[in-house]
């Protein structure tokens, strides 16, 4: 019986397997959207069960969990290691047709080359097997990375982030580099002055600025943008339900900004207008410094209250928003596109239905500057599964430029899901070859294969200008895997 996890998973005809496994496979990683904390790389993380690396801190299988009945205690809660585990095996097999139980197969069969099906009776076994190798040299956190050839990462990063493990790794000749991404969502909090002004003040320490005014803020930020660049950062991330694009001069921000730091909360005009001018001012920012923007737009984030008093933030009650995107969007680009300001941008929806709003939005902003300047990024949070993934490179070839695109990230906070780019490759050789089979595109391997592996790893290489490590070879793994 053939396993489900098999050379051929995904890959419905003999042209898409030949497109995945001559074009694709190979293909290093660069992972330039993620949030895993460069501290576990820096110090060489060795995980003590199958929990901590699969389980700690992912909300996407807390979400499964909680449709399927299972106590909080045994999601996010109190409950030992082991428990949580049985509870995610208990949940897997009512997952078919969820992203998660492809997900799920695919990582067990590629970090622990375990083929059974995970469920209550094998739960057991897969636990005792995994949690061995666990604690071998194979299953640090550098040479998780090394054996999934991820030659970089981005990481996403508060402005006023010191960057120390981010210095330390890249201190280093680890086959790999760990790069920030320079991320100051909280620079908008002007409506919350109780957690806007404790973020000021780390961004005045960090950068020894006053800030005591907008000008000293502002000054204060390109400060911590140049020191983010001078340690390799080359990409800026906001997640946003939607662009603001309400204009406001400095003077109307700046007495915005004076009241929330006398403690006085924006309302909501106001802070749309001050975030609407703040955001500008990164624009030029990255621009000035030849940086690649990320625009994360739609989701609704936090709307259970009551567990989010529990439980805080990022723990699975966030969900896709129905915001009006198109106006506010085009409208900050042509901003910064008339004042000279636009840099290299990637912008990503949450909402399906904004698919064509967003890839059309891009090619309006597109110049002789780079190729494919302006991208609309790789299916994004609630989309990045088989469905969503066709459908994003369905419309973008069908309005843009898919030999351009940048290809996938795991947006992810496990080290566990570096298969996800495994994934997107089959999905995408799989559309490829079955269109060259029907006669939709030319039969010719090297003419599509070509771009497959340009999407796959090129492309992103080139249009992030990114300093790569070179390669470790095998020789190089195992002593470094002696020595760290």
């Amino acid at each position: 019986m053939l396993n489900f996890i098999h050379d051929n998973f995904l890959l419905d005809s003999r042209t898409a397997q030949r497109l995945y496994h001559q074009y694709a496979k190979s293909q290093p990683i660069i992972d330039y959207h993620s949030h895993l904390h460069a501290a576990d790389v820096a110090i060489n993380r060795r995980f003590e069960n199958l929990f901590e690396i699969w389980l700690e801190g992912d909300h996407y299988k807390w979400r499964a969990m909680r449709a399927n009945g299972i106590s909080e205690r045994l999601c996010a809660g109190s409950a030992s290691p082991q428990e949580k585990f049985l509870a995610w095996a208990h949940t897997v097999p009512h997952t078919l047709r969820n992203p998660l139980y492809h997900w799920t197969h695919l990582e067990l069969k590629r970090y622990f080359d375990i083929d059974d099906l995970l469920n209550d009776r094998t739960a057991e076994s897969i636990w005792q097997r995994a949690n061995k190798q666990l604690q071998t040299d194979e299953f640090t956190a550098q040479n998780i990375l090394r054996k999934f050839q991820v030659r970089v990462i981005c990481t996403s990063d508060d402005p006023a982030d010191s960057l120390e493990h981010h210095i330390v790794i890249n201190s280093r000749d680890l086959g790999f580099r760990i790069y920030p991404s320079f991320r100051p969502d909280k620079s908008l909090l002007v409506d919350q002055p109780d957690l806007f002004n404790p973020w000021v003040d780390r961004v005045e320490a960090a950068s020894n600025v006053d800030a005591s005014s907008l000008a000293g803020l502002l000054r204060a930020l390109d400060v911590r943008h140049a020191y983010f660049h001078d340690n390799g950062g080359r990409i800026s991330d906001h997640g946003l339900p939607r662009c603001y694009a309400n204009p406001c001069s400095e003077t109307e921000a700046a007495q915005i900004y004076a009241r929330a730091r006398a403690r006085c909360g924006a309302s909501p005009v106001e802070q749309e207008r001050f975030a609407s001018f703040m955001m500008v001012y990164f624009g030029h920012l990255d621009a000035k410094r030849g940086w690649t923007k990320q625009l994360h737009l739609g989701p609704i984030r936090n709307l259970n209250t009551r567990k989010l008093s529990e439980l805080g933030p990022d723990t699975g009650f966030d969900s896709i928003g129905d915001f009006p995107q198109a106006l506010a969007l085009s409208a900050y680009l042509d901003r910064l596109e008339a004042e000279h300001a636009l840099p290299r941008m990637i912008i990503y929806n949450s909402n399906p239905a904004d698919s064509y709003v967003f890839a059309t939005a891009a090619g309006n902003f597109q110049d002789e500057s780079t190729a494919g300047k302006i991208q609309f990024g790789s299916a994004w949070w609630f989309l990045d599964q088989k469905e969503g993934i066709e459908r994003q490179l369905n419309v973008l070839s069908s309005v843009g430029l898919l030999s351009r695109f940048v290809g996938m990230v795991t947006d992810s906070r496990s080290f566990m899901s570096f298969p996800r780019h495994e994934y997107f490759r089959r999905v995408l050789s799989n559309l490829l070859g079955n269109d060259m089979e029907k006669g939709d595109l030319p039969n010719d391997e090297a003419l599509v294969g070509g771009m497959v592996r340009r999407i796959c790893f090129q492309n992103a290489r080139d249009y992030l200008g990114l300093e790569l490590a070179p390669s470790a070879s095998p020789s190089d793994t195992a002593a470094m895997a002696r020595t760290t």
